[in-house]
């Protein structure tokens, strides 16, 4: 097993424990080491997220997580990385069964020396995946202008019998509406916060017009627990997780927080619609929605198809301003930006809902 110099153990181990942002800077640099992987690598491009790091190499991908602790996530500890990893290998494998391939540990040895899967003490743990081509990603497919009809179809068909075996929730009608303005109240608070950049008012007249939906069309969304469509789903069904491979690969679902797992499938499918809308392909909710009622005999009304949407979005919107608390994110700016857009987007899609027809009206 390949090996790096560092520190003798005990003093290793102390630095790690003192200080997880300086331990975690250990790893990523014996990580960006081709020579550090049991794999023959080339070389390894090293790419940082808000809560992880990915380390890519010619065929592989291994993720760490970093120590993050904030917004209900917690991976402070070495233990509690571990058992995330073990989460999210178990939970994905559903989507992306030839894609996770197991954990490794990242142990160091008596001599101080960091290793992947050595003999030493675990320090840290990474989930082993397969490298998937970048150019297969929906996302790309977006970017390029190319997205067709039969993708839709792919992906529906995919996600389809994927939905119909997931574990049910336990939610009755009155819960999932709760839930749904909580997060409305939750998304608010942060967009309206005055560090956010954003105008209050504006947020306050979006987070008022999706209560308002509520309100006036709540059986639309009650009827939903009602007839058991509550599911432990992906909860983060981006174009760039989904892999347009045969069948489909979808990727990183959420694993840190179950109850951001169980959705109605329609409203993880606007959300991937909504993205899709950004992305320049306003096509894909028809050809989807259209691909997934045929194949699930779920035909709900486009006024729910759009809220959701704009609910998505709303909270989309919040998520890209929680990384104004991480400076290794980016510029500030492009956070507000992209909040900014997706504000702009969830409007619309509430004009529209204002309007529309629920049988015909897109969303």
């Amino acid at each position: 097993m390949t090996r790096v110099r560092g520190e003798r153990i005990d003093d290793a181990l102390a630095q790690v424990r003192a200080d997880p942002m300086q331990g975690l800077a250990a790893k990523v640099a014996f990580l960006r080491r081709p020579e550090s992987y049991p794999e023959p690598a080339r070389r390894v491009d090293p790419v940082e997220a808000h809560m992880s790091w990915v380390f890519l190499l010619d065929d592989y991908a291994y993720k760490l997580k970093k120590p993050f602790r904030r917004n209900g996530i917690d991976y402070s500890t070495a233990q509690l990385r571990n058992l995330n990893c073990r989460r999210e290998l178990r939970l994905n494998r559903r989507l992306a069964p030839d894609a996770y391939l197991d954990v490794v540990a990242l142990t160091i040895d008596a001599r101080g020396q960091f290793a992947l899967g050595g003999s030493g003490r675990r320090v840290d743990s990474l989930v082993r995946m397969r490298r998937m081509p970048a150019t297969l990603t929906l996302e790309s497919r977006l970017r390029s202008g190319i997205v067709v009809v039969s993708d839709a179809r792919r992906i529906a068909a995919h996600l389809a019998p994927f939905f119909a075996d997931a574990t049910r929730a336990r939610m009755t009608p009155a819960a999932y509406r709760r839930r749904l303005l909580d997060a409305i109240a939750a998304a608010e608070a942060k967009l309206a916060h005055p560090g956010s950049g954003l105008q209050p008012g504006r947020i306050e007249g979006l987070a008022a017009r999706l209560r308002q939906f509520i309100d006036a069309r709540g059986e639309l969304v009650e009827a939903r627990a009602r007839s058991g469509r509550i599911v432990e789903g992906h909860g983060d069904l981006r174009p760039e997780h989904i892999y347009l491979t045969r069948p489909p690969t979808v990727m990183d679902c959420i694993e840190f927080d179950r109850r951001l797992r169980l959705r109605d499938p329609v409203e993880e499918l606007a959300f991937l619609a909504m993205e899709c809308d950004r992305g320049g392909c306003p096509q894909f909710d028809r050809w989807l929605f259209a691909a997934y009622g045929e194949l699930a005999a779920d035909n709900p009304p486009r006024a729910l198809i759009g809220f959701y949407k704009a609910y998505s979005a709303f909270s989309r919107a919040r998520i890209a301003i929680w990384h104004l608390d991480d400076p290794d994110t980016g510029p500030g700016q492009h956070w507000i930006d992209r909040a900014d857009d997706y504000l702009a987007h969830a409007a619309r899609y509430l004009d529209k809902v204002a309007r529309a027809d629920d049988a015909c009206e897109p969303g």
